[in-house]
């Protein structure tokens, strides 16, 4: 079996991202995406089994978990459940080890297209819980909204709770049709929170947004500043994507307004420093490094970020072909690196900290003390890379997980998350990010001044509400980590 595979990027999923790559294991008429329906036609069956056959070869060959691929996976089933058939599943009693994060994508050209932030959006990302305890009505939290984008444009922001989409109260049986279901325009309908000593209320009000989702590129730096605390510089980075440019970009301008901002906190004598990546499910290897290497104290381009380590099937090929190279990630030499000013980074977490996000966190913790606050991370210490068919006839596209990352200090133990030091949950009335006196933020802020004990848990009160998802875990398949590459090797 020979693969001729050229990468135009490759995406590493510590926590919830992917390589992109382009693979063609054979010629093929073109397949048009068929999910979610049982096969009723012998063409249809067909076209299914090309696809099918396609997956199958790649994924014996790069899977991380390829030893564990079904022998004889029925090949008729609709390429997305075929897909779902060949992983080594997570369980959190069996297999807590296993997979969380492959996923399949009937369009390559989307996922490439959100990989890079780019997505039909309404521009917001939003938790969802029950309104009360047994409950089955839903509300929405809107957690950020990006700037220039159209629910700015209607006036929604941070904290705002919706309870009704197009007139209809969000229930547990109709919030994901109502909000993912095809539409692209929105009424939501706003409620407001009361807090007393017997709980939390929520009353529905006459407000509303209309919304209509577009076609929107992200920029993932929302919002840096520095404060004075103590005596200290504090630099405070909101950082929501890990991606270094536009969609179709190749100026890397996210990468550069970073190197921008950081070059700014060295010239201004900042010597404290709090990443908010709450909200950031990962991104590209390449952006993950050159964060790391504006932050790391006395790292260089000699110095080890992470490794990768790939299957059995695939490494010693790589390692012929490619070189031990391929495999590490060193620091690279920025002239913006504050790492000399710092005694330690705050990063500040939550259960949507992943992938390239956790990353950072272990892969700067052997060369200084990195200090997080909020809520455990994710818990991806795997990477993916996206798998698109090169000659354009098969239009699915794949994001399997390939390899697992370690740091220098040879660390890759974190399925289950990295625990916060100093633990705090975001409150149901959520002040603006970069506000002082915000959850998180003030907590990092209280760290640094010395006006609380390191390791305790933050007297904010938590939302009370049960949670029951995210729009972050749609984002770009919840995750991922991304890293250039040039060529896949030949497999016989």
């Amino acid at each position: 079996m020979k693969i001729n595979n050229s990468f135009v990027a490759r995406w590493l999923f510590v926590a919830s991202f992917g390589l992109l790559f382009t693979a063609c294991k054979q010629e093929t008429d073109d397949v048009t995406p068929q999910s979610g329906t049982t096969p009723t036609s012998t063409s249809t069956v067909s076209a299914n089994q090309t696809v099918n056959e396609w997956i199958l070869e790649n994924m014996r060959d790069l899977y991380y978990w390829n030893t564990k691929i079904p022998a004889n996976p029925d090949l008729t089933l609709t390429p997305d459940k075929f897909f779902d058939s060949l992983l080594n599943k997570f369980n959190a009693t069996t297999n807590p080890n296993g997979d969380r994060f492959s996923w399949i994508n009937e369009s390559a050209d989307e996922l490439q297209a959100s990989l890079s932030g780019q997505s039909v959006t309404t521009g917001m990302e939003y938790d969802f819980y029950l309104r009360s305890a047994g409950s089955d009505n839903i509300i929405v939290q809107v957690l950020y909204v990006l700037p220039g984008s159209p629910a700015e444009r209607s006036g929604l922001k941070r904290g705002d709770i919706i309870s009704k989409v197009n007139g209809q109260l969000l229930t547990r049986s109709n919030y994901i049709d109502l909000l993912f279901g095809g539409s692209t325009t929105f009424t939501f309908g706003l409620a407001t929170p009361t807090t007393t000593t017997t709980g939390t209320t929520l009353t529905d009000t006459d407000q509303t947004r209309t919304v209509t989702a577009t076609v929107f590129q992200e920029n993932p730096v929302f919002l840096d500043s520095i404060y004075t605390v103590g005596g200290r510089k504090v630099g405070y980075v909101v950082y929501n994507q890990f991606v270094p440019g536009a969609n179709n970009s190749t100026a890397k301008e996210y990468d550069a307004q970073l190197d921008a901002i950081f070059n700014s906190f060295k010239a201004q004598g900042v010597n404290e420093l709090v990443l908010d990546l709450r909200y950031n499910p990962g991104g590209y290897t390449s952006s993950s490094a050159n964060l790391a290497s504006l932050i790391g104290k006395g790292v260089n381009a000699s110095k080890l970020f992470f490794r990768e380590e790939w299957n059995a099937t695939v490494t010693p090929i790589i390692r012929r072909q490619e070189g031990d190279d391929f495999f590490v990630q060193n620091f690279l030499d920025k002239p913006q690196n504050i790492g000399n000013n710092l005694t330690r980074l705050y990063v500040l977490t939550t259960d949507h900290t992943a992938s390239a996000s956790e990353l950072i966190i272990n892969g700067l913790r052997p060369y200084m003390p990195v200090i997080t606050i909020g809520t455990t991370t994710t818990g991806k210490n795997v990477g993916s890379i996206t798998i698109e068919d090169e000659t354009g006839k098969i239009k699915w596209g794949m994001q399997p997980i390939v390899f697992r990352s370690f740091n220098s200090q040879n660390q890759s133990d974190y399925w289950t998350g990295f625990a916060p030091n100093v633990t705090v949950s975001e409150p149901l009335n959520l002040l603006p990010l970069g506000d002082t006196r915000e959850a998180l933020l003030s907590a990092a802020l209280a760290q640094i001044s010395g006006s609380t004990s390191s390791g305790r848990t933050s007297s904010v009160t938590a939302n009370p509400l049960t949670s029951v998802g995210s729009s972050i875990e749609r984002k770009a398949g919840g995750g991922r980590m991304i890293k250039a590459l040039k060529t896949l090797p030949t497999i016989q």
